[in-house]
């Protein structure tokens, strides 16, 4: 299979240059022409991909070559691609900037080699003028097989300064495909871990993004983009499939074991009926294996989570359904298993606590042993409090706010078999909170980080598997398929 879907990728010398702004706008801009268009992130980021989605209509997909391995760049590419006229790839932090001490590992530089891509640079002119021409000539020449192919300009002051970074550029080599003044409309609120999420500003995310694609318009050239993205080079390889890639991973071992821990007060374990069968399902004694059903946790709480995921339950036999734990006071009906991604849990302290139904409802379901995984926010939402504040109670822990930020990459494997991995499983994954929780990990530990300083994390309770670490379930697509069996079995 030929891949050939043209494509552009955004970088800039260091973030903060407007790498979002200029992405979403052209993805925005070009949607508006009736192209569609593909949104692409470079690295682990939640946020980011919403704006994306917003400005295409499709789903924002992540490309990180770190938690997936560099093999799934090009087929999650293709995947998310199928199908349309045009693909726009943000990247992350400067061009050259990956994984700490990896080198070039899960750089957009990398990212823009594997997918063959030009690269256009954004750079923040506010406080330069010939100098730019330094700083572009070093970014094109530094790694050749990095095609830097146009330069746009942001936060550029008034026309004499664009005349004179204009001037300084002709000299480099690479042509300035656009040019962006100041505009402090398209700015978008941030806070503790970076831009507030879509979902919980939709109607001035929709003006904030309208802003960008206005801006775009204006000031970059749209056809000259196009057709340097139409010049990226062909790909080889088939796009990745959820379907096969559950197919191929290794079935999960059965019968499965204990697992974990006893949850911490037996007393509030109360006998969790069996979920009626779904009309036009039969059980399992029919000869046919109803889909468990899947719920996961969605809402302005809870706006973390890759599509890959989603997608890898239903190609495991799942029906997955979203929930709400600001509005929804009960799991849908029928709940065999439960998934609580990321997101922002103590911004929204007051109102989870105040959904006392649901708060119940999830124990419940916990201590009945159903299968219930849990990434950063979910471990929050599973705690005793958050900041004083009840929560569900399943883990006998405490969550607080802290001044410091916990950021980066991880290299971990499972201590304790779980609902989700054998034990002696290796992951890579990401850690992004401004939380604690204590204590940090359980009587069977999560998993074993073994950088940047070797310790143990997380808790795996009954069906629980809850932690701070967010992995990419691409990368070990058994996660989703052991996932699934648990909840047919529980």
């Amino acid at each position: 299979m030929v891949i050939s879907v043209p494509r552009l990728v955004i970088a800039a010398p260091s973030s903060g240059s407007g790498k979002t702004t200029v992405a979403t706008g052209l993805m925005a801009a070009f949607a508006s022409r009736g192209l569609a268009v593909s949104p692409h992130k470079v690295g682990p980021d939640y946020i980011d991909p919403g704006y994306h989605a917003l400005a295409t209509g499709r789903v924002g997909r992540n490309l990180d070559a770190y938690l997936c391995g560099t093999e799934l760049i090009a087929p999650l590419f293709a995947h998310g691609a199928r199908g349309c006229d045009l693909a726009v790839v943000e990247g992350v932090m400067g061009l050259y900037d990956g994984a700490a001490g990896e080198g070039e590992l899960a750089s957009t530089a990398q990212v823009a080699k594997l997918l063959r891509a030009p690269v256009v640079l954004v750079v923040d002119a506010s406080s330069q003028s010939r100098s730019v021409a330094a700083l572009v000539h070093g970014f094109a020449s530094w790694d050749p097989e990095v095609r830097v192919s146009g330069v746009i300009l942001n936060k550029v002051g008034s026309s004499r300064h664009e005349e004179m970074l204009r001037e300084a550029l002709d000299e480099s080599g690479v042509p300035v495909l656009g040019c962006l003044r100041r505009a402090a409309q398209v700015d978008t609120p941030a806070r503790h871990l970076g831009l507030v999420p879509v979902a919980e500003r939709r109607s001035d995310a929709v003006d904030a993004v309208g802003a960008m694609a206005e801006q775009v318009r204006r000031g970059c050239d749209l056809d000259a983009l196009y057709a340097l993205a139409r010049g990226a080079g062909e790909l080889s390889g088939a796009a990745w499939d959820a379907a096969a890639a559950v197919v191929s991973s290794p079935p999960p071992p059965l019968p499965f074991p204990t697992l974990g821990a006893a949850p911490p007060d037996p007393r509030h374990r109360p006998e969790r009926p069996r979920p009626q069968t779904p009309d036009g399902l039969k059980d399992r004694g029919s000869g046919l294996r109803a889909a468990p059903r899947i719920a996961v946790a969605g809402g302005a709480a809870f706006t973390f989570s890759y599509a890959e995921h989603a997608e890898l339950l239903t190609a495991a036999g799942a029906e997955v359904v979203t929930f709400d734990p600001l509005r929804d006071e009960q799991l849908p009906d029928g709940t065999r298993g439960l998934v609580i991604g990321g997101g922002f849990p103590e911004v929204y302290a007051p109102e989870l606590s105040a959904n006392e139904p649901l708060r119940k409802a999830v124990a419940e379901l916990a201590f009945g042993g159903a299968p219930v995984a849990a990434e950063c926010a979910g471990l929050l939402y599973l705690s005793r409090d958050i900041d004083g504040q009840p929560m569900c109670g399943v883990l006998d822990v405490s969550a607080r706010m802290s001044e410091r930020l916990t950021l980066g990459y991880r290299d971990a494997v499972a201590v304790s078999d779980s609902t989700l991995a054998v034990a002696g499983t290796r992951m890579r994954g990401h850690e992004f909170h401004r939380t604690v929780v204590e204590p940090g990990a359980g009587a069977a530990p999560a998993w074993g980080v073994r950088a940047p300083e070797r310790r143990v994390e997380g808790f795996v309770q009954q069906g629980v598997h809850a932690s701070y670490l967010h992995t990419h379930w691409a990368s070990r697509p058994g996660v989703a398929r052991r996932f699934v069996e648990r909840c047919r079995t529980s």
